[in-house]
């Protein structure tokens, strides 16, 4: 999230650019004011917005057009091209406008627009209670002041840390490859010119839907009028004798990840409980630190259950070619000192263990009112629980898709920000539906995975191109179905198959994926 230096390529787009040189939905990348612009044709209309995402730089020029939105290739960021206002998450903050005018067949680049501001009064007496910061609490506040919400807005966070980049906890500040100042997300500085409170160390000990009220953990009570429910996820804590030694770690917060990294000071063998994305992310990241990395899991590979076995066999072997030992199809029955003691009874030397078998939806304040519970907080489409006012967003959430016949809660940081959006919009009485089709990504040395959609029960897996060239298609069927694809190294198409997704075009996405060679026959 730092400042990342930038080099200027194409034309000075203020000296001018031919009319005739781009066809309607065409852009051309060049600079203008010292930064990086790209000029885009819409019919006979020009437009010249920046030309890096604002999530991570990515360059928008390899991004796609549609709908009047850019979309980045990176991480699936849309920016209004009008407005240059971040109209998708992970994308918080606009990109910068410019005025254009043609005169006599040329088209130029004139003059940086101001940049958009908001309302930061409070007029209004309703009190809007967010509990939680991550991905989905400071989202939804975020959003209702870019919608004019003129009331109070509390957010109630248990982290001792303002909101932060948390997919980086297991990447690259993991791997000492981003500096702490890259983490945080807003400054208090920030909350205070929007008139956001947000109080850290503060933890909600009781809902009381009736009242609407809540209690913190110091017996403090504070009233609602709208309240969105945020609290995320909990590290599971498997039954394992020693878990409670001071060399096993878990990874969570931004707290988890500083004292993981203290204790990675005197560590050499380093064994990773788990292998889903933050067991494999961080078993790449600390690759990167030179330390002795082992990853134990009962799967047969890596992964599996989400990504399929070709997948999994794929990213098992990019981590040995990379010097990770796996031990699969075990478990950990007891942590010691300098090692653990496998099922198997075999030992695997450990002077730092990391805890990565998942998570748990933090529900604990929501039980004993009538919200309904079950593998999370259910909510309609409109991400409102069984009991007015009380929304709930997030990876706590479970909510109704088309993509699945029955409601899903995922855990993935876009989905929650996307979601914190949609419940703010909702929150303000405007009756959005959350339509967001699903996506994550993640980075395991040099291979970025983009999934998009949503296959928790796929039956077969078609595989387009190679998984070892790192230039492939994965799409995973629920019978005949396509629920969900996987990408390497094609993140234009990934663009092209979530709008084909928003769209419910099925016949278009397998059109898409045609475009590549079946090289792996279905396999189910």
């Amino acid at each position: 999230m730092g400042n990342i230096e930038q080099t200027l390529k194409g034309p000075d787009l203020k000296n001018g650019t031919a009319v005739d040189s781009l066809k309607s939905g065409q852009k051309l990348l060049g600079h203008a004011d010292g930064l990086p612009v790209l000029l885009i044709r819409e019919n006979d209309d020009f437009y010249a917005i920046g030309a890096k995402c604002t999530h991570y730089s990515a360059d928008l020029s390899q991004g796609m057009l549609s709908d009047g939105a850019i979309r980045c290739p990176w991480h699936h960021a849309c920016f209004d091209i009008k407005t240059g206002d971040a109209t998708k998450a992970p994308a918080l903050n606009p990109i910068p406008t410019w005025e254009t005018e043609i005169q006599n067949g040329v088209v130029y680049v004139r003059g940086q627009k101001p940049a958009r501001i908001y309302p930061i009064e409070t007029s209004s007496r309703d009190h809007f209670l967010i509990i939680g910061s991550g991905a989905a609490g400071h989202a939804a506040a975020e959003k209702l002041r870019h919608l004019s919400f003129a009331g109070k807005i509390t957010i109630l966070s248990a982290d001792s840390d303002l909101p932060y980049d948390r997919p980086n906890l297991s990447k690259d500040y993991l791997a000492g490859n981003a500096p702490e100042e890259w983490m945080p997300l807003r400054t208090e500085e920030f909350f205070k010119s929007l008139n956001i409170v947000i109080r850290r160390n503060t933890r909600v000990t009781k809902l009381d839907v009736k009242a609407k009220s809540v209690v913190t953990e110091s017996g403090e009570t504070l009233q609602y009028s709208k309240c969105l429910i945020a609290t995320g996820t909990a590290p599971i804590k498997p039954k394992i004798a020693g878990i409670d030694s001071p060399h096993v770690y878990f990874l969570r917060s931004f707290s988890d990840c500083r004292s993981l990294i203290s204790g990675l000071k005197t560590a050499r063998n380093v064994v990773i409980v788990g292998s889903g994305f933050i067991g494999l992310e961080a078993a790449a990241a600390l690759k990167a630190r030179k330390l002795d990395v082992t990853v134990v899991a009962p799967g047969k590979f890596p992964l599996e259950h989400v990504v399929g076995s070709e997948v999994g066999a794929f990213l098992k072997t990019v981590h040995e070619q990379n010097g990770v030992h796996f031990r699969l199809g075990q478990t950990v029955e007891k942590i010691e000192k300098e090692k653990v003691i496998l099922s198997d009874k075999t030992t695997v030397p450990a002077d730092l263990v990391l805890i990565a078998a998942g998570v748990k939806p933090s529900i604990e304040l929501i039980e004993g009112n009538e919200i309904r519970l079950e593998n999370g907080i259910l909510v309609d489409e409109f991400l409102e629980t069984a009991t007015k006012d009380v929304f709930a967003a997030g990876d706590v959430a479970r909510w109704p898709t088309p993509l699945s016949k029955e409601p899903v809660r995922i855990e993935h940081w876009v989905v929650a920000q996307r979601q914190g959006q949609t419940a703010a919009e909702n929150m303000m009485g405007r009756k959005k539906k959350y339509t967001e089709v699903p996506f994550f990504w993640s980075q395991q040395f040099d291979v970025v995975l983009n999934y998009v959609g949503h296959a928790s029960a796929f039956t077969s897996t078609q595989v387009y191109g190679r998984l070892a060239d790192r230039d492939c298609a994965v799409a995973y069927l629920e019978n005949e179905t396509i629920k969900a694809v996987l990408t390497i190294g094609r993140d234009l198409q990934s663009l092209e198959i979530e709008k084909a997704f928003e769209n419910g075009d099925p016949q278009s996405i397998n059109k898409i994926l045609a475009r590549s060679e079946l090289t792996v026959p279905p396999k189910s």
